[in-house]
């Protein structure tokens, strides 16, 4: 009886799954109808409406209510509504990325795309070493390998597919032909990573997200746990990791900006300190976030809410 029960709820999960992904496909097919720059606006439009009005409106009002308590009601709110445009853009753009991609280094400044630090992108190339190159859900994300395929440069990046089996099929394929070698987030991930540094690639990761299996650390004060693999890789390799990241600009164009590569915490041994690593990244998005709140994903559950909410409480009580 039980076994007939899970097997009709995955049935029924996999048609949602179904249904959802046909309704994102014939969005995508209508915006491909339309100019890009008309069919991106019309995807910030329609975030701006169906944002707020999804089940993950919430998670985004209490996502930013943890991160800024300093700020008001209407602050937060206006920051939402306009991550919810950020983020239907980014959807929208999945259907014009070869038309996005249109940055030539000899040419700077004449396309969609503009780069600050390009000449550690030349100095990469030129020394031909192998490199880790990390980043966060913020702007379009998705144009940070592009650029560095345009420099010569060979990187692999890690992909964490959506949930949606039908939506990750999909998005793999147009990831894969826009922007080379992926491997998506899964068991076997590291093994495939450190595979291409061993061959003298170079690797990027978004350094983000929730993992439940991270090591501890805060984010904006509060705890979460972060995935270790990025400094994992980084003791094993001896290979140096440089921040990146994209940011939206008016007029529908980007900038992302290569930093300098930063120095990674290390132990008594000399060896790279994984925890205190983890949250020197953490902290360096933290710093990317505050600048630009409206532009990073709050619609994915960084914190445990429930601790962050107790550390929230706990904090006013030493306060008082």
């Amino acid at each position: 009886m039980r076994k007939s029960v899970l097997g009709a709820l995955k049935v029924l999960a996999r048609v949602r799954y179904w249904l959802v992904a046909q309704l994102v496909f014939a969005l995508l097919a209508i915006a491909r109808l339309l100019p890009a720059r008309q069919a991106i606006m019309v995807g910030a439009e329609l975030g701006q409406l169906l944002g707020p009005i999804s089940g993950r409106h919430g998670l985004v009002l209490e996502n930013l209510r943890l991160a800024f308590p300093e700020k008001s009601e209407a602050e937060i709110r206006d920051i939402a509504r306009k991550s919810w445009r950020s983020l239907f853009r980014l959807g929208a753009e999945y259907a014009y990325l070869e038309s996005l991609i249109d940055y030539d280094p000899e040419r700077p400044g004449e396309g969609l795309i503009e780069v600050k630090g390009e000449e550690i992108f030349r100095r990469l190339h030129e020394r031909n070493e192998p490199c880790i190159f990390f980043s966060a859900h913020t702007g379009n994300f998705e144009l940070l390998t592009v650029c560095a395929a345009t420099y010569g440069l060979d990187v692999t990046a890690l992909f964490r597919p959506p949930n949606n089996p039908y939506v990750a099929k999909r998005l793999l394929a147009a990831r894969r032909t826009a922007m080379g070698h992926l491997v998506p987030s899964k068991a076997g991930a590291a093994w495939g990573l450190a595979r291409a540094l061993d061959k003298g690639g170079s690797v990027g990761v978004l350094v983000d997200q929730k993992f439940d299996r991270g090591v501890p650390g805060t984010f904006f004060g509060r705890p979460v746990k972060t995935n270790p693999l990025l400094p994992k890789l980084a003791r094993q390799y001896d290979v140096p990791v440089y921040p990146a990241r994209c940011i939206r600009l008016p007029g529908g164009r980007f900038r992302v900006e290569l930093e300098e590569a930063i120095e990674l915490p290390r132990n008594e041994q000399g060896e790279i300190d994984i925890n205190a690593s983890a949250q020197l990244l953490n902290d360096i998005v933290e710093r990317w976030v505050r600048e630009y709140p409206d532009q990073w994903l709050w619609a994915h559950r960084r914190w445990t809410i429930r601790e962050a909410s107790r550390s929230r409480s706990t904090g006013k009580k030493k306060a008082g």
